[in-house]
């Protein structure tokens, strides 16, 4: 069995520009945290509108999900409400959380795109890298979601 890592403490502000912790979402759910590089871009947009599309089936398996980029504020409220997500968006202005959890960038130039899933105690479980095949960020997280919630069961 591989070692488990604790997921870095963070504090950021959420679209609406409230603080959000790492701690205000842990402890009855898992945790879905997906960074992505930009607010509207295609890419971008098809990920978060794929995650609010399968939004039901994260609740359904006992999962909050949120999204992080270096976008402000500003810029977190309108993307979120032109593509009505039913999740938060938070804004890491200044790369940090980004750099604790060790996501990088694609040739050095654009942040890169990671999804990481911690559990209910503050440990990631899981982590996914693919900066082109967004889908698979949300096919994975589900996968792995239903893997936890079995292991979960059969204890």
């Amino acid at each position: 069995m591989a070692l488990l890592k604790e997921a870095p403490d963070f504090t950021l502000p959420d679209e609406s520009g409230r603080l959000v912790s790492l701690k205000d979402l842990l402890g009855k759910q898992c945790l879905v945290l997906f960074f992505y590089p930009k607010d509207g871009s295609p890419i971008c947009s098809a990920e978060a509108c794929a995650f609010r599309d399968r939004y039901h089936q994260f609740v359904d398996r006992g999962a909050t999900v949120v999204g992080i980029s270096s976008d402000s504020v500003d810029s977190h409220r309108q993307f979120h409400k032109q593509k009505n997500l039913p999740f938060r968006l938070l804004s890491d202005k200044s790369g940090q959380v980004s750099k604790s959890y060790g996501v990088g960038s694609w040739f050095g130039l654009i942040p890169a795109r990671a999804t990481f899933i911690i559990d209910k105690q503050g440990f990631i479980r899981y982590t996914f890298k693919s900066q082109l095949n967004a889908q698979k960020h949300i096919a994975e997280s589900l996968r792995l979601l239903a893997q936890i919630n079995n292991q979960n069961e059969d204890r």
